[in-house]
């Protein structure tokens, strides 16, 4: 997470995110109440962000170990090439440089022997029950191998039906359910490598891919024909997970495809608390951007809020811990992680309100709600506004795409022209634009 010292920007924007509630009885119910779920956004997605904590259920060989190891990228967990491996339910912690997930990688459904780790007394489902009582998952993922979709399934699907039951036993809460199908490269044509689509012959690639998505709606169909599934059951994505590594750790033959849209169909049903540090680890440009426009805007409704109350200079300090709270969260995401001063810093160099130029930019805005208390607190919300948003924009330009300094200032000075544009960029009453 972003670092949590005694000087750290999480502590001014816990601050200022309570000095904007302290600003609500000064507002319009239509706006206090955008506000409260701006700040709850907020809360959410920063100061509560925890590990996600996902389920693994499927039969030994379906890859599970080997998905894990597939999304950080690195060898995390344990891969059962011949003798199953994982004997016992039970939550870890697979951790990295990037972040954290917590994982019940399950016994293998219908092993034929006994697992190198094996757990006397107890088979698959039972040790899962109570691990799952210990904490609760954010959703459950069935892996399957390709080929094995059509293959007596019946039994594990028996299973899913077992788990999603004990979770809403201990929980009162139902997880999201996704389909995973594991060895996607070893459909026909064999020689056709998924990962690299850009040198296989278009008419191979095509059948492969067809072979995938046929197997992705049969699999869907055969999780949403189990009643106590079909409500939970969000999709089903094909990957190929295959990392190969020597004896010091290090990968020396990679041919994984298909994470990022996995990857974002699980983003799409994580909490906020688990998303960011979901996207740091999964390290999907796309995700990223989305996630850093979520808290751009989210920001940016809040510094409006909080400039808008007719209250000159109280708004300062909150709105400059805000946008440095920003820009420390889009530069965690990227994988880097900075203090205040680098990104108060960061600020400085792209021409935002910073030092003297800070000083005269917001007693400007201050003075103007003070002269014409009405209309002024709305231009100074409107300012508020479109400064954050550029302030987000030039940060995942910097941050998320590798751009220099100069282009997030170009970033920066784009959107605040873009903004002023469009009428100062002031959010309506509801959600901001």
């Amino acid at each position: 997470m972003p670092p949590r010292d005694e000087s750290s920007p999480l502590r001014d924007l816990a601050k200022a995110l309570a000095k904007a509630e302290e600003m609500l009885q000064f507002l319009p119910d239509g706006a206090a109440k955008n506000l409260v779920s701006k700040i709850g956004t907020l809360r959410g997605l920063i100061l509560e962000q925890r590990p996600p904590a996902f389920v693994l259920i499927g039969r030994r060989g379906s890859g599970k170990s080997s998905l894990v190891n597939a999304l950080f990228g690195r060898q995390v967990a344990k891969v059962g090439h011949v003798a199953a491996q994982t004997g016992r339910g039970a939550w870890y912690e697979h951790a990295s440089e990037q972040g954290s997930l917590h994982l019940l990688d399950t016994r293998g459904l219908q092993e034929g022997s006994a697992p190198a780790e094996e757990d006397p007394g107890r088979d698959a489902l039972s040790s899962v029950a109570v691990e799952l009582k210990r904490r609760v998952p954010d959703a459950l993922l069935f892996v399957v191998r390709a080929q094995d979709v059509d293959s007596a399934i019946d039994r594990d699907l028996d299973g899913i039906e077992h788990v999603l039951a004990e979770v809403e036993r201990a929980h009162r809460f139902r997880p999201p359910i996704v389909g995973v199908l594991t060895h996607c490269d070893l459909f026909e044509p064999k020689r056709t490598r998924l990962h690299r689509p850009d040198v296989e012959p278009e008419e191979a690639l095509h059948e492969k891919l067809g072979y995938v998505n046929e197997a992705e709606g049969l699999l869907e169909r055969k999780l949403k024909a189990r009643g106590l599934l079909v409500t939970q059951v969000v999709g089903v994505r094909g990957v190929s997970a295959y990392l190969s590594f020597d004896k010091e750790g290090k990968v020396r033959d990679d041919e994984r495809w298909g994470l990022d849209a996995l990857c974002a169909l699980l983003y799409a049903h994580l909490p906020n608390a688990g998303r960011g540090a979901f996207v740091r680890l999964a390290q999907v440009r796309g995700l990223q951007e989305d996630l850093a426009v979520s808290l751009s805007q989210a920001t940016a409704a809040v510094c409006a809020a909080i400039a808008a109350v007719p209250i000159p200079v109280a708004d300062v300090i909150p709105i400059t811990s805000m946008q440095v709270s920003l820009v420390v969260t889009i530069a965690w995401l990227s994988g880097r992680t900075i203090d205040k001063r680098s990104a108060l810093e960061f600020l400085a160099s792209i021409g935002a309100s910073v030092g003297a130029g800070f000083a005269l930019r917001e007693g400007a805005r201050a003075l103007v709600k003070y002269v014409f208390p009405g209309g002024g607190a709305a231009v100074s919300g409107a300012v508020a506004f479109a400064g954050t948003l550029a302030v987000g924009a030039a940060a995942r330009a910097y941050y998320l795409r590798g751009g220099s300094l100069d282009d997030a200032k170009a970033a920066f000075e784009a959107d605040e022209a873009r903004e002023a544009g469009a009428g100062g960029g002031a959010p309506p009453e509801g959600e901001p634009k």
